[in-house]
């Protein structure tokens, strides 16, 4: 008697596994094919430029006011890259960027503002270029609708384009006045023997200067891009409470870089000036950074807290 097994199919999940598998293969691929005509762009792009980069590397972003300079870059090319590949993948990037006459004028605005800046070495206008720039090319190359979705990246390119100098000292005097101010108050307080003239603290034998990178205004620029950063990733529902955070880094800015005088000042003070304008001074910089950045999502985790603020996140459909 023969007994005839049939043969054991396979599972239905292997099968879904299998195709998703391949629909994810599939996905890539057309990105893949899609990003080729980007490429010489690309290429292009980077050979224009990379000249000015190469000049703000060796020139402004070793100023204390502009350092936060490369780490803007690359989170831009981030930015772009995390919003320009599921475009491409899901084929919506380019269905309408023929002929796009708004394209071919930011793109020549956009070069014009180039070739002078860098003929006049105005690295001003030579970053400030990027924008019209990668706007016209995103224009023609993705179309209108892909370059809308990018609109946080082209944001926050604008912390990239460095300040002028007139500016950066019309804003950096006021900012140093109030932290010597504060400090001294608060010292005082605390009973110590301090005194300031202007910018200039005297604690004990010994004069310090608020100087520009005491001041804040890069920490500012650091504070308010990332703070932005966090909020386009969290994506609030609250509009408001986007808003009040945005608004909060700049008193948590202000507060961070008094703490750094404070603690530098009292360092000064018991320890000596070569203690207080050594590796403490350097590292004190970054570690009040991270604390600044700290107190901004426990004053987002605060803000959570109010009803008003709260607001309903929206799932995505699964």
């Amino acid at each position: 008697m023969n007994i005839h097994v049939p043969a054991a199919r396979a599972p239905g999940g292997r099968v879904d596994a299998q195709r998703a598998v391949s629909s994810e293969a599939g996905a890539s691929g057309g990105a893949a094919r899609a990003a080729r005509p980007l490429l010489p762009v690309a290429a292009g792009l980077l050979l224009l430029y990379l000249p000015s980069i190469t000049d703000l590397a060796q020139g402004l972003w070793q100023t204390d006011t502009h350092s936060h300079g490369p780490i803007v870059l690359a989170v831009v090319v981030w930015l772009f890259y995390r919003q320009i590949r599921p475009a491409l993948a899901d084929g919506s990037a380019g269905s309408s960027a023929r002929r796009s006459v708004p394209g071919w004028l930011l793109l020549a605005v956009g070069l014009l503002v180039y070739v002078l800046g860098r003929s006049q070495s105005f690295p001003v206008l030579e970053v400030a270029s990027l924008l019209p720039v990668l706007l016209g090319c995103s224009m023609l190359l993705l179309g209108a609708p892909t370059t809308r979705r990018l609109w946080f990246a082209f944001l926050f390119l604008c912390f990239l384009i460095p300040m002028p100098g007139s500016m950066v000292d019309a804003i950096t005097q006021p900012l140093k006045i109030g932290v010597s101010y504060v400090v001294e108050h608060l010292l005082h307080s605390a009973g110590y023997p301090i005194a300031r003239a202007g910018v200039v603290l005297t604690v004990g034998q010994y004069k310090l200067q608020v100087a520009d990178a005491c001041s804040g205004l890069n920490s500012l620029f650091m504070l308010e891009a990332f703070g932005l950063l966090y909020l386009n990733v969290v994506r609030h529902a609250s509009a408001l409470r986007n808003a009040v955070l945005a608004v909060l880094i700049v008193p948590i800015s202000f507060a961070s870089n008094v703490l750094r005088v404070v603690v530098l000042v009292l360092i000064t003070h018991h320890y000596g000036d070569a203690a207080g304008q050594g590796f403490i001074h350097g590292f004190s910089g970054m570690v009040l950074f991270a604390a600044a950045l700290c107190m901004t999502v426990l004053a987002d985790t605060a803000l959570r807290r109010l009803p008003a603020l709260r607001g309903v996140r929206h799932e995505a459909p699964q």
